[in-house]
Formats: C-alpha cells, sequence, structure tokens
C-alpha cells in the first residue's frame, strides 16, 4: 500500500514525522511517499532541522510558493495531479488548513483518490480567514476525518458530513510535544536577560489580522506594556518590519529576541509562567504544558480551551490583553483534551484498515 503526504509549511513537517513515525513502527510495510508544495519558504529548514527534529525528508519538493493565494493553488493542483497519477497512491494524507491542505485534497478527489485529513472539524467561524475556508472545503472533501477533539466532531455531524466518516484520534501535537520535550534547548538570549526564575511570559504575534492592521498592532504592544509583566517576544522579521511601519517603538518590559526553532520553542512553552499569542499551535502547546494563554484574536478554533478557563480571548483590546497577563492564574486541570499521545498510532491502524 502507498500512502502520499502533502505538506507547506514547517509546522505541518512536524505534524507529519508523528504519523511517518508511526508507519515505521507499526505498519512498515506501507510505502509512505512524501511531497512539500514549497509553499512557505523556511530558512530555518536545513539539514539540521530534519536530522535534530527526526522528521524524513521529503520525496518531492514542488517549489511553490510566493504568489497569491488562487495562484499558488492552482499551481499545486497541476502539479499534484501529475504527480498522483505517476505515483498512484492508494491514499493522500493531508494536515491542517493551508492552501496545500485544500489543493491535496481537491487534486486527490478528482481522481478519485480517497483523501484523509488530519486535524479535520475546526472552526473559527469567520469566513474571512482563508484557512477557515481551506478547512471546510477540505472536510466535505475528505473520506476519512481525524479530529482531535470532541467539538471538532460535533461540528462536523452539524455539517451533515457522515458519522462514518469521522474518527476522534486525538492531536498529533501532542504526540509531537510529549516526543520532543526531552530534547528541548535554551534559545540563545541577549545580555542582560534572566529566564532562570519561570517568571516571564511568552508571547508570539504573526497573524495577518494583527500585524497588518496598525491600530490592532499598537492595541497589542499598549497591553503588553500595560501588564508590567516580563515578557520574551521571538519576533519574526515580517512582523518586526510591520511594527518599524506603525511607528510603534517596543516597551522596556518586552524583550525582542530573534525567531527560534521548534526545539527552542518548547523550551519556552515549558519554561515561562503564561502565554499571550495569536497562534493556534501555541494555544495548544500552552495547554499541554499546563500553561495559561491568552489569545490575542477575536475568535480561536480551540473552544474547549476556552471553556476550560485555559485560554481566555482577549483580540486586540489593550485593558483585556494587560489585566489578562497581569493575573493568570492556572485553573484546574481539564484532562486530556487532546488525547493521550497515541494520535499518530490511530490514524495509520485506521488509514491502513480503511
Amino acid at each position: 500500500m502507498k500512502v502520499m503526504t502533502i505538506i507547506g509549511a514547517r509546522p505541518q513537517f512536524i505534524k507529519a514525522a508523528v504519523v511517518s513515525r508511526a508507519f515505521g513502527e507499526h505498519r512498515p510495510d506501507v510505502q509512505e511517499i512524501i511531497v512539500h508544495t514549497g509553499q512557505h519558504y523556511d530558512a530555518n529548514m536545513s539539514d539540521v532541522f530534519f536530522e535534530e527534529l527526526d522528521i524524513p525528508r521529503p520525496d518531492y519538493n514542488l517549489g511553490i510558493g510566493g504568489g497569491t493565494h488562487g495562484q499558488n493553488t492552482g499551481r499545486m493542483i497541476e502539479k499534484l495531479e501529475s504527480l498522483m497519477i505517476t505515483e498512484k497512491p492508494g491514499w493522500v494524507l493531508v494536515y491542517g488548513d493551508t492552501d496545500s491542505t485544500m489543493a491535496g485534497a481537491l487534486a486527490a478527489s478528482k481522481l478519485h483518490i480517497p483523501v484523509a485529513h488530519v486535524e479535520a472539524g475546526l472552526r473559527s467561524f469567520n469566513r474571512r480567514m482563508p484557512e477557515e475556508i481551506n478547512r471546510i472545503l477540505t472536510d466535505h472533501i475528505a473520506d476519512l476525518l481525524f479530529v482531535p477533539t470532541e467539538s471538532g466532531r460535533k461540528n462536523l455531524i452539524n455539517e451533515g458530513i457522515s458519522e462514518e466518516k469521522v474518527r476522534m484520534v486525538g492531536d498529533v501535537m501532542y504526540d509531537a510535544t510529549l516526543f520532543y520535550r526531552k530534547r528541548a534547548r535554551k534559545p540563545d538570549l541577549p545580555n542582560g536577560l534572566d529566564l532562570s526564575d519561570n517568571s516571564f511570559i511568552l508571547c508570539t504575534i504573526h497573524r495577518a489580522e494583527n500585524t497588518d492592521d496598525p491600530e490592532r498592532l499598537k492595541n497589542i504592544f499598549e497591553g503588553l506594556e500595560i501588564s508590567g509583566q516580563k515578557i520574551v517576544l521571538p519576533l519574526h522579521p515580517r512582523t518586526r518590519s510591520k511594527v518599524a511601519d506603525s511607528g510603534i517603538a517596543f516597551p522596556d518590559n518586552v524583550w525582542v529576541i530573534d525567531p527560534v526553532g521548534y526545539l527552542e520553542m518548547v523550551w519556552l512553552e515549558a519554561n515561562c509562567r503564561s502565554v499571550a499569542t495569536d497562534s493556534g499551535g501555541v494555544q495548544k502547546e500552552a495547554y499541554f504544558f499546563q500553561k495559561p494563554c491568552s489569545t490575542m484574536r477575536d475568535e480561536t478554533e480551540w473552544l474547549e480551551l476556552v471553556e476550560s478557563g485555559w485560554n481566555t480571548l482577549v483580540g486586540a483590546n489593550a485593558t483585556k490583553i494587560g489585566n489578562a497577563l497581569s493575573g493568570n492564574s492556572s485553573p484546574a486541570y481539564a484532562g486530556f483534551l487532546y488525547g493521550e499521545g497515541h494520535a499518530g498510532k490511530k490514524i495509520v491502524e485506521l488509514v491502513s484498515h480503511d
């Protein structure tokens, strides 16, 4: 049996590595073909990236990226279709909510190749987000939908998707966190920044709804300043440029550091007091490490975190951000919201069986 895995961004490599390891451990008879669309160019994806994270290198790199959503998706479908005709996989496996996800699902469905979607059922209920459109279309194309949470299962059933297609497996990122936490390492830090007391707040800002709106961006940094807490902010060059264009000065309590790799990010998450982010993945990882999270968005896909009290939606409201970061007491543990760390094994067994 042959399975084609389609990915297009660094986080998807980490997720897919969980399932690839599970294929190797539990179904070595399955041949996995890994295709990188090239959607997101990432200078951190060097040989060291693959070696340190024990991630298999892609069999194909399509080199598609840099265009608009429509341009990229169209080019991906064309090249993926050709590759699928050549390789003739029995299943196509896609992850998450990128343009690569949707392109892979569309190309496979036109060729009548069954599609399995990992991280199915997530909904922000904001269709202005390109990711939301990608999720919805992929879920309605897929033949097997691997949901990480009960809320994801309910979303799919409410949309009329047959319950026979839906499988509750847990979250592959929890598997990844358990695997990589022992390899985590402290990032290089500027002189004078001491993180030994675990009292800092880890902050990430990258989502376009924040970075491309000068008013929202200004409010976020005002909120960080109001908190008065020690905040560590690994800042992507694009976000740094947007901050400069908006005329925003970094507050004295915000330590801006260079972007970090995944192992360094795991260390920061494990050692911080709490998290402030607009990232979907970091919200979950905060919970994996039992850290309260303040989400600087107006909605989230991870409703169970809000309901359990571990995640507070603060939007780009300076007062809400400041108040949330000043408090952030930990609520009671809400249990295994994302499975027990066996999602990869369950996915492999179900794909191989079906």
